[in-house]
């Protein structure tokens, strides 16, 4: 065979063998930009997505409820959003599926707080009483938690007033005296404690314990039911991913620095979170019952009802 005929052959053969193969599968995510989306960044920029025929589009929006808007819009495939706006959006009849944990709370992380002026002489949970405290939406993860910490450390949920207020606007409240208290979550926290203008009182989820996955990724349950060898192979990533992301937070703070707007500086000397890489009905409970108890929702329900089947694997 001559070897013209030889090179014929093997551009044939590389032509056919490329027409064969799937053009990667369109997955496109958003989130707001918390530590939890890190194991998502990671795998983007290491290739884990590719390697897996997944073509990943990830948007940073700006808060949960953005997230889920754009889900249910269908403008995102995918989105990451608190557990405890999942549950409620669950109870009211909303078609969204768990397919995927992401944070994981543990109370060493220290990773959230309720900070008053560094001079307000408010010491303690009982001193919020009759006070106004903000919240990044009204009956979400944060208004539970926060309730659930002041009942647990002798302050009453029920006398405190709660208002709206954006993590990035809250330095603000407290500054005009808006607020008396205000939550918050890193990087934000970590980077307004480092200012020496506030305090915090301590780790609000903690009245929640710990042990619970506070954070997931969900999709609609026609997104589901439709796209599931897709979702299944996001899901091995992300648990790939997860797992070298907690054990790399130096190599992973350039990209929530880019994503969030941080300051690398501050993700440095920040507690970083516990990226979740493996979910259970139970490390969603707890959330259930104390929305429940908090009228956040209407009644309790079982937390498998709102988990896609093959993200308990």
């Amino acid at each position: 065979m001559s070897v013209l005929a030889v090179l014929l052959f093997l551009l044939c053969t590389a032509s056919a063998s490329l027409a064969q193969t799937p053009a990667p599968a369109s997955l496109r995510l958003a989130s707001a930009p918390d530590d939890d989306v890190t194991p998502i960044l990671y795998a983007q920029r290491a290739g884990l997505f590719r390697a897996a025929g997944l073509d990943v589009e990830v948007t940073a929006l700006a808060n949960g409820a953005a997230v889920a808007a754009a889900v249910a819009g269908g403008s995102v495939d995918v989105g990451k959003s608190s557990t405890m706006s999942l549950i409620s959006a669950h109870a009211r009849g909303l078609p969204l599926t768990i397919v995927a944990p992401s944070g994981f709370y543990e109370s060493k992380a220290r990773s959230n707080g309720i900070l008053v002026p560094k001079d307000s002489p408010i010491r303690t949970a009982r001193d919020l009483n009759d006070k106004v405290i903000s919240v990044p939406a009204l009956n979400d993860f944060f208004t539970v938690a926060t309730k659930a910490w002041l009942d647990k450390n002798g302050g009453s949920s029920a006398s405190v007033h709660f208002i709206e207020a954006p993590a990035t606007m809250v330095a603000t409240a407290l500054d005009n005296g808006r607020i008396t208290a205000g939550t918050l979550a890193n990087p934000l926290l970590t980077a307004a404690l480092a200012t020496g203008k506030y305090r915090s009182l301590g780790s609000i989820v903690d009245g929640l314990g710990e042990g619970f996955v506070y954070s997931a990724w969900f999709a609609t349950s026609d997104y589901v039911a439709k796209n599931r060898a897709v979702l299944e192979r996001f899901l091995a990533v992300l648990r790939t991913a997860a797992i070298y992301a907690n054990r790399h937070h130096a190599e992973t703070v350039d990209l929530l620095a880019k994503f969030s707007g941080a300051d690398p500086a501050t993700i440095v000397s920040m507690p970083r979170v516990t990226y979740a890489t493996a979910l259970s009905p139970g490390q969603i409970q707890p959330l259930v019952d104390a929305a429940a108890k908090y009228k956040a929702i209407p009644a309790r329900f079982d937390a498998q009802e709102m988990i896609s089947p093959f993200a308990l694997r």
